[in-house]
Order: structure tokens, then C-alpha cells, then sequence
């Protein structure tokens, strides 16, 4: 668990990585001495943006690899500017953007024989999933339970988000579960 001053400087990271973007092009600079030695820890999270209560983006890391600070202010930069699913952000926008910042723990691979034996194991608004299969990937953060709060409908739709069918299954699915620290605006 991070400290609420550390919290706090995540969330200052992500609005001025985007303030940053807007006039840059580019993700806020991040320098060790300005940062905790637990905000430089490698560390993983997703950075979701919301305007008027509807998704404006959401882009994130499932694995660490680099300091979390640094993390941060990368991915709310690209969930700004570079979520496909949108276009960039606008000035205009910035000001009215509500911010939500996940930090993940590190995935845990399941085990399970099949289909029924995996969602036995779902802990609905627990779990976020990472599904893989044959080059197929996908990920649902806990958030996504508040939406589908029943374990084989979380399940069918992060096979559609990872582009497999809904009724998909196959002996070589691999999924892995992790837990979020949530920091909200």
C-alpha cells in the first residue's frame, strides 16, 4: 500500500503528464530526485480517464518494468493521446477529465481444468484477468465487475475484448490474476 502523500503525487504525475502532452507532445519528464524511493520502484498501473462520467481513455502495464512514477506519467500520457479508441485529448478537455490510477500487483497464473472450474475461482470486484491465448490477449481490470458482476458474463467479454468468441475455449487458454490499489480523483 503506498502512502496517501505518494498517492496524491501519482494523481499530481497523471494530470500534468497530460498538461505536459498538450503542449509537448510528449510525457512529463521525470527525474529521481523529485520522487520518493517508493514512487521509483518498478511498478504497474493502468491510468483510466473519464469525461462527463463516459471512458475518454484508458491505457496501462500489466507487468513492471519501470519505475512507477515514470509509469504513471507514460501511461496517462498515452491514455490521453494514444488510446485508439479515441482521439487525442483537447485543451479544451483537460479541465473537465477525471482521472483513476490502478496500481496492479503482480499477475498469478491460475489453475484450473475447465471453463466451470475457472470462474468457481473469479473474486467478483477482486480480480482483474489477464486472458491469453494464440496470440490473442486481453485484460479487464476489477473496475469492469461494477458493469458485469457476474462471473461468466466478466468472463465471455474479455474473450470478445481479446477478439476470441464469447463461447471460446481451448485446452492451452492461460489466465492470470491480479489485485489493484485504486487512487481516484
Amino acid at each position: 500500500m503506498h502512502s496517501i502523500e505518494d498517492k496524491r503525487t501519482l494523481m499530481g504525475v497523471a494530470k500534468a503528464s497530460i498538461h505536459y502532452g498538450l503542449e509537448h507532445g510528449k510525457p512529463l519528464p521525470v527525474t529521481r530526485s523529485d520522487y520518493t524511493a517508493t514512487l521509483w520502484q518498478e511498478g504497474a498501473c493502468f491510468v483510466t480517464l473519464k469525461l462527463h462520467g463516459e471512458l475518454r481513455g484508458c491505457i496501462g502495464s500489466l507487468q513492471a518494468w519501470q519505475p512507477l512514477v515514470l509509469d504513471c506519467a507514460s501511461n496517462a500520457f498515452a491514455a490521453a493521446f494514444r488510446d485508439p479508441r479515441f482521439p487525442p485529448v483537447s485543451s479544451r478537455e483537460y479541465p473537465l477529465l477525471d482521472y483513476h490510477i490502478s496500481i496492479l500487483s503482480p499477475a498469478v497464473a491460475m489453475v484450473f481444468d475447465d471453463e466451470e472450474s475457472l470462474l468457481a475461482q473469479l473474486r467478483p470486484g477482486i480480480d482483474g484477468l489477464v486472458l491469453e491465448d494464440r496470440g490473442h490477449r486481453g485484460t479487464f481490470l476489477p473496475a469492469v465487475w461494477e458493469d458485469l458482476p457476474r462471473p461468466r458474463d466478466f468472463l465471455n467479454h474479455l474473450k470478445r475484448k481479446a477478439g476470441l468468441p464469447a463461447d471460446y475455449w481451448s485446452d492451452h487458454l492461460k489466465v492470470s490474476r491480479y489485485t489493484v490499489e485504486d487512487i481516484g480523483a
